[in-house]
């Protein structure tokens, strides 16, 4: 069987497993790409030598950052893991391959006072719009207001981008404080929803949401809706953009890079930070591993062990109960405030 053949049954596969959009097209994009070089250079994809193999990774090294190589060589080799087992070769050639590791990078958080500023943020445009005139006053309060329930909903919930993209009304209940997403792996979790984020959503839903609908209901070329069933047909996303549609990731990083030039938070905070801090939050609280594990939809706890020591607060704090000197100094300090307030 040639290359591609396989590489369609591998994509196949990964359909039959309901793997996302992007899995499957980042996965055609390096397994393609891996096949083309082989067949230019007259290589076997069954059977390359291990010159082919370190050739490879040396010309991908050239051309791609670490973390691209390893992205690439990971979807290489879950192909042909699967190419073994469905006995299209007879063994992984990449198996007798050492490949470069990555270094393991501790994720940026934001420090709860730095959250308070980006809702400082959305707060301002709040008060703003309540001043505005005219036609762009309930807009505008409609997208302060959702722009508050994502910030207070992503944080609250841990979710990722995607996770917030493709959340619906549907799957939102309010009362229970749950909002069901679908995770990687298109695996269902619940994320959980704290007074605050329900409050968000409830004034989104009932003075936010309603306007965006109708702007996009108005707008020039929309047409009307296709009635179903009596009813007006309209989207099921969650979170609307201007234009009444589903706001996408792209609109959601734009949002979110707005609240954080003007919060005066670093370059580099991403919609993904709010997700690390969620973690890192619950943990400096007292959460158990395992139970945030489950609230981040990690299947590997080894995955969610990376947030036991990004917080210099938790390590700090560890310190100071356990270590026999910090008591001592902290005994001296204390002998040496009371000798001055005595003398």
């Amino acid at each position: 069987m040639s290359g591609r053949s396989a590489l369609d049954r591998f994509l196949r596969g990964l359909a039959a497993k309901d793997a996302s959009p992007n899995t499957s097209r980042s996965y055609t994009t390096a397994v393609g790409s891996y096949l083309g070089w082989l067949d230019d250079r007259g290589a076997d994809w069954r059977a390359p030598t291990r010159a082919d193999l370190r050739a490879y990774l040396a010309a991908l090294g050239e051309a791609n950052a670490k973390s691209s190589v390893a992205q690439r060589l990971a979807a290489i080799r879950s192909f042909y893991r699967f190419a073994v087992r469905e006995s299209l070769t007879a063994s992984d050639p990449w198996a007798s391959i050492a490949t470069p590791r990555l270094p393991r990078r501790l994720p940026r958080v934001l420090e709860i006072e730095q959250v308070e500023r980006l809702l400082a943020v959305v707060d301002a445009d709040l008060a703003s719009a309540g001043k505005a005139t005219g036609g762009t006053a309930g807009r505008s309060t409609a997208i302060a207001l959702r722009d508050r329930a994502i910030v207070e909903t992503a944080y609250a919930a841990g979710l990722r981008i995607s996770e917030l993209a493709g959340a619906t009304v549907g799957e939102l209940d309010l009362r229970r404080g749950e909002l069901r997403v679908l995770g990687k792996g298109r695996k269902e979790r619940i994320g959980l929803l704290g007074r605050p984020a329900r409050h968000a959503l409830e004034e989104y839903l009932a003075d936010g949401r309603p306007v965006l609908l109708a702007r996009g209901r108005t707008l020039p070329g929309s047409g009307p809706a296709e009635p179903t069933a009596g009813r007006v047909a309209e989207p099921p996303e969650l979170f609307l953009n201007r234009a009444g549609g589903g706001l996408g990731v792209r609109g959601l990083r734009l949002r979110l890079d707005r609240l954080r030039r003007l919060a005066g938070l670093p370059a580099g905070i991403s919609p993904h930070t709010l997700r690390h801090s969620f973690a890192t939050h619950l943990l400096d609280g007292g959460a158990d591993l395992r139970i945030v594990q489950e609230l981040l939809g990690h299947e590997s706890l080894a995955t969610t062990q990376v947030y036991t020591h990004v917080s210099p607060a938790r390590l700090r704090a560890a310190y100071q109960h356990a270590h026999p000197r910090t008591k001592v100094s902290a005994l001296a300090s204390a002998a040496a405030a009371q000798a001055t307030r005595t003398s």
